[in-house]
This record gives structure tokens, sequence and C-alpha cells, in this order.
């Protein structure tokens, strides 16, 4: 579930199968376009943002060569690709924001509004729910046999433009993984992981995610339906990512 740290998402969206490595590719490649052609700058020595996706490719496997042809095709061809942002409520009231890059808004709005019904939500006006989310830097280390000394981590967080930072313990199928949460600017977020990773840290992910300020709580039942309207959404290759604020 995106805008959680859950290991579950990380390890979704490191594309341990290659059915979904392929659609994270195809997500990241058509942010990459937009970035590119937005911007009009291909150097992501100079272009901070291209450099977060690019870090971001490579943080979800995408070999490098993938990542090279990528940089050329989309400096070289133009797209149709618009950002569009919907938002809604889904069943039991979880507030759900949904970030779309789409070349035709009236098939993607149809699909999203889709998805709401048929999960128990509703798509709601622009602007009914993005209130209760903040953009934030998100960057999760890998924390592995609970090697990283807390005071230690810190100090490096603090030095390298990093707010603050939660050591986290989740269960997954029966294992224990250990993650350190850091929180960030949105601005300097890629910044941050890259001067992390160079003092030895594993950056298992880091992007800008849209942070709840309030939570809701749903019943089994009614989690068991919100899972699926997720999933629905998150495998529709106009969705890029869907943020929420069910507690976590």
């Amino acid at each position: 579930m995106s805008g959680h740290s859950k290991w579950s998402t990380i390890k979704r969206k490191k594309g341990e199968k290659d059915g979904a490595r392929a659609k994270i590719f195809t997500k990241v490649s058509r942010e990459i376009i937009v970035c590119i052609r937005e911007s009009g700058n291909p150097n992501p020595t100079t272009n901070g943002k291209l450099r977060a996706l690019i870090a971001k490719a490579k943080q979800n496997s995408i070999p490098n060569d993938n990542i090279d042809r990528l940089l050329k095709k989309a400096s070289s061809e133009k797209s149709d690709y618009k950002r569009k942002v919907y938002e809604g409520y889904g069943i039991g009231g979880v507030a759900v924001i949904v970030d779309c890059l789409t070349d035709n808004l009236n098939r993607t709005a149809g699909e999203v509004r889709h998805y709401f019904d048929k999960f128990g939500g509703n798509m709601g006006t622009s602007g009914c729910v993005s209130y209760l989310f903040t953009p934030k830097g998100i960057i999760i280390l890998d924390n592995e046999d609970e090697k990283l000394d807390f005071d230690k981590v810190m100090e490096d967080v603090l030095e390298t433009g990093g707010n603050d930072l939660n050591f986290e313990q989740d269960e997954d199928d029966g294992e224990t993984v250990n993650t350190v949460k850091i929180e960030t600017d949105p601005d300097v977020v890629s910044d941050v992981a890259e001067k992390l990773t160079g003092l030895g840290y594993t950056v298992l992910s880091s992007e800008v995610q849209e942070i709840p300020s309030t939570t809701a709580v749903l019943s089994e039942e009614q989690l068991v339906k919100f899972e699926l309207m997720l999933d629905a959404m998150e495998d529709y290759d106009d969705v890029q990512n869907v943020w929420h604020n069910l507690e976590s």
C-alpha cells in the first residue's frame, strides 16, 4: 500500500517477479519521459528530479542498459502523457489519492472511477481529501540483523539533510524484517538518499510520498475489499501511485 513502509510494499516495488518488474519499468518510464519533456533537461547531473527517478529505477532492479535506452528515447521522442490526480473515498471512508500519468484522460477517469465504485468507494472532486495529506520525502534503509546503531544513523541523517527517523520492524510470512524510515523535505530526498548510499547504507527506496495527518481503521471484511481496490489500481498502467490514510 503506497504511503506506508511495510516490507510487503518494498518487495512489491522492487519487483521480485518479472511481471511486477515490467510494470514498475512502465511506470518509471512514463515519469522519466514526462520529467525530461517538462524540464527540457535530459542530464541527471543537473536535473534533480530526473536523478531521483533514475535512482528509483535502480532501486527496483531495472538494468542500467534499459535506463540508458530510456533516457535516449525520452530525449528524442514526443510524449502526450499528462499528470492527473484523482481523489475519493474507499470503503469505510478511507481517504484515497490516485496519481496518474495518462495520454487519455477520459479513459483513465473512467477506469479509476470504476475501481472506486467496484470496491465500495466513490470518486470525489479535486481537493476533497488532499487537504488531509502532506508531501514528504521518505527513505527506507535496510537494517538486516539490526546492525545499525540509532545514534550513528541519526547523526548521519541530520548531517545529510534528513529531518527524522524511526527504526521499524515488520513481519512478512513469518520473517522479521528490520528497516529504518527517514523523513526529509520533498525537494532533497534524492540528494539525502545518494549521500546515505555513499556512507555505506543500503537504500531500499527513496521517493516523495503523501503522508496523511489522520488515519482510518477498517474491519477485517472491509480491509479485504480495500486491498483488492488498491491492487486493481496499482496494476493499472496509468496509475503511478496510490496514497491513502488507512492505519498501518
